[in-house]
């Protein structure tokens, strides 16, 4: 192999790499316990679990990524020793056959964390089908938390770190973000397109308006990934995004 083609494949490598790392930057800390379930596909002991003998009316939603999974409404009590959900929200969950082919597993339609797996047939409930969900795998939020956001808990704040829609790509997956929109700040033209803050120097840089929930988040940790995710010691560029418009 020649020169030329080693460097390229060490470069497409390492690229990759990067994005794989930055993919995951905007997902939740988690301990070693929940390592081995949601990134191992362990299983916690039944009986154990934080949600087992939960029913209090609400949301769960995956620990690493905090998508929504199941309203509290799907739930009953099996007697399996781990949660037990009928139905998962619309989109929610994937199931992916196991390697033995014995069991179908469930896992975050989001990230890929595992949730548990799903048995159908047991004639539990109407739907005929039980997600067994690990506790640790989930978190919850009450319901009359979820009625609470509302317009007067909203926050407003905006950033530039590069392309935009990378940055957006990370800031709408932190915790407590509700929307994100792509524009240009700072400039001197009114209304720009994207044809002018490249080429007509306009003076715009690429920036994400973030709205966010504050009881659930605040704009330190959001302003944490920001400077996670972005270099400001690049002068007029970003990665390979070259230009004053990606400052």
């Amino acid at each position: 192999m020649k020169f030329t083609e080693i460097l390229m494949v060490f470069l497409v490598s390492t690229l990759s790499l990067q994005c794989q790392n930055e993919s995951k930057m905007s997902y939740n800390k988690l301990s070693s316990e929940e390592k081995m379930v949601i990134l191992h596909k362990g299983t916690e002991r039944p009986f154990t679990g934080e949600f087992d003998k939960h029913y209090e009316e609400g949301i769960y939603s995956c620990k690493q990524c905090d998508a929504q999974l199941y309203k509290s409404s799907s739930k009953f009590n099996s007697g399996c020793g781990w949660p037990a959900f009928d139905d998962a929200i619309d989109g929610a969950v994937k199931e992916v056959p196991d390697v033995d082919g014995l069991r179908t597993e469930i896992v975050c339609a989001n990230c890929g964390g595992h949730i548990g797996h799903v048995f159908k047939g047991e004639g539990f409930t109407e739907t005929n089908t039980r997600h067994c969900v690990n506790s640790i795998s989930m978190n919850f939020t009450p319901i009359n938390m979820i009625n609470n956001k509302t317009e007067s808990n909203l926050e407003t704040a905006i950033f530039a770190a590069g392309c935009f829609w990378g940055v957006e790509h990370h800031l709408k997956l932190a915790k407590g973000v509700v929307s994100t929109e792509v524009g240009y700040i700072g400039g001197k033209t009114e209304n720009p397109n994207y044809q002018d803050v490249c080429y007509n120097n306009t003076g715009h840089a690429e920036a994400v308006k973030v709205v966010f929930y504050n009881q659930i988040t605040s704009f330190e940790e959001i302003a944490k990934l920001f400077f996670e995710i972005h270099d400001p010691g690049q002068l007029n560029r970003q990665g390979p995004d070259i230009g004053d418009q990606y400052r």
